[in-house]
């Protein structure tokens, strides 16, 4: 008689989950911890960083909440989260839409939502039931993200809840949805739209920053308006060479060398204003670029080529986006937000306004030296002196009191969370779980590296917090539940394999 083959045990859920994970998560918390403990520390009252009318000791009520949530989610089955995660993205768009009509205004957002005692901010759990979506719209059969129709489905998924957000006048926490697009390159997204939001940020920059200095001495030109304009004319070249149609009827042929005479044209206008006539050479740029769209028009039209259609349409959407950066930035922002560009990139000195919540973390952390003063032991924090000292310039703490080891070990912690939540993903069977994890990936990186960036002065202050360190139950809840829901997915891995 044939034997038959026993069944293959599955793993308990135990010995299937992440500890790594979770151990880095629980350290995470107690550093957290200690930090809003250093920030919300009265001398006035010693001894009190367990009394629950204090922040420190409320923060410990939302730790023992937390984990006590992140059981809750391990104990429930992985496939429920696929199979409700379109009635979840739907609820929270609802919950959404009616915030700003039930919140409070507090400092100006309308984001907060009071239930009895406590305010809970609905834009932080929404993180998941968006990532949630988009895994299961992703994971479905036949989905290619580099088809027009699918990638418009996801770019409308992510936009939908930050249009929301933006009217509770939360612009900060709106942004971090714009980090799922890393997301949607890592699933095949083409590069050249990664590539066209990055010269985006690099045309504004530059173009702000240094639009009334004169460039290499030629007064009637700027520095940021010639800048940009080359960069445009490099950028085009660099999209021609790299996305060129390989056909039989186009070998042999230098087609990039129009291109190239034109940026000639362009540096020898740039030289003759300087050292023969003065003018304002960007003129002549302006002319070259145009040249340059209507000569890939020409190439797309007779090779039949999208590509050169495409890299025409982005050189004359890089021109209009750098013209009206600074109408955007006059006319579109709010006061607060221009003040805090402004000085961000030099523009503003504002020591008592905008750049002074900057200004006091940098005192801080440059206080704390190599070793840091000690737990407790802060002076700028324990002054009052950096405001949202405990929420979202919670860093600063970790700097003063902790020091250089202290926030090198911090950010190292941060490090390997990273990492591990990218193994995690890459392990994952089906492209659900993927998804998800990249997701969650996208929004740490995106928190950890806008919120240590700002309290440095290396990126604008928006407003968003510090995963795990920053005080409130929201925002922590809703790390946790982001994490804690991939992890429970990635446990579940062993029964999807069978």
């Amino acid at each position: 008689m044939k034997r038959t083959k026993p069944a293959k045990k599955v793993p308990s859920l135990w010995s299937s989950v992440d500890w790594l994970t979770i151990f880095i998560y629980l350290v995470l918390l107690a550093l957290g911890w200690m930090s809003v403990c250093g920030a919300c520390y009265d001398y006035d009252q010693a001894g009190s960083i367990l009394d629950f009318s204090t922040r420190s000791g409320m923060q410990i009520v939302w730790i023992a909440s937390s984990m006590l949530l992140a059981f809750l989610i391990l104990m429930i089955d992985d496939r429920l989260f696929e199979s409700l995660s379109y009635i979840i993205y739907i609820c929270f768009l609802a919950l959404l839409f009616v915030t700003p009509f039930l919140a409070h205004d507090i400092k100006g957002s309308l984001s907060w939502i009071k239930v009895g005692s406590f305010s809970i901010q609905p834009a932080e759990f929404a993180k998941f039931g968006v990532s949630l979506c988009l895994a299961k719209v992703m994971s479905i059969y036949g989905f290619d993200i580099r088809k027009w129709r699918d990638f418009i489905i996801c770019v409308a998924l992510i936009a939908i809840p930050m249009g929301l957000i933006i009217m509770q006048k939360e612009t900060g926490t709106a942004l971090v949805y714009s980090a799922l697009f890393l997301m949607l390159y890592r699933e095949g997204m083409p590069g050249c739209l990664l590539f066209t939001a990055i010269a985006a940020v690099v045309y504004f920059v530059v173009g702000v920053r240094f639009a009334d200095e004169p460039l290499w001495g030629i007064k009637e030109m700027s520095l940021g308006q010639g800048v940009v304009m080359l960069l445009i004319l490099i950028f085009t070249i660099g999209l021609f060479l790299v996305y060129k149609p390989q056909s039989s009827s186009q070998k042999g042929r230098n087609l990039s060398l129009p291109l190239w005479a034109g940026l000639a044209l362009s540096l020898a206008a740039i030289l003759f204003a300087r050292f023969v006539y003065p003018f304002n050479a960007v003129w002549v740029i302006i002319v070259v670029c145009g040249a340059s769209v209507i000569y890939l028009l020409y190439l797309s039209l007779r090779y039949r080529a999208l590509s050169y259609f495409l890299i025409a349409l982005f050189t004359l959407g890089s021109v209009g986006f750098h013209y009206s950066a600074n109408f955007v930035l006059n006319n579109v922002m709010e006061p607060h937000q221009q003040k805090r560009i402004r000085v961000l990139l030099g523009l503003e000195d504002d020591p008592r306004g905008a750049g002074y919540n900057v200004i006091q973390a940098k005192i801080a952390i440059g206080s704390g030296g190599l070793e840091g003063k000690g737990f407790l032991n802060g002076t700028q924090t324990k002054l009052k002196y950096v405001p949202e000292q405990d929420t979202d310039f919670i860093f600063c703490t970790v700097g003063e009191e902790e020091g250089f080891i202290g926030c090198a070990v911090v950010l190292l912690l941060f490090l390997s969370l990273i990492l591990r939540l990218m193994h995690l993903a890459e392990r994952q069977p089906y492209t659900f779980g993927r998804v998800y994890g990249y997701c969650v990936l996208s929004i740490f990186i995106f928190h950890i590296f806008i919120n240590v960036g700002m309290v440095l002065g290396l990126t604008p202050v928006i407003g968003i917090p510090l995963p795990f360190f920053s005080y409130g139950g929201s925002s922590l809840w809703g790390f946790t539940i982001l994490l804690f829901i991939f992890l429970r997915i990635d446990a579940g891995r062993s029964r999807r394999q069978r």
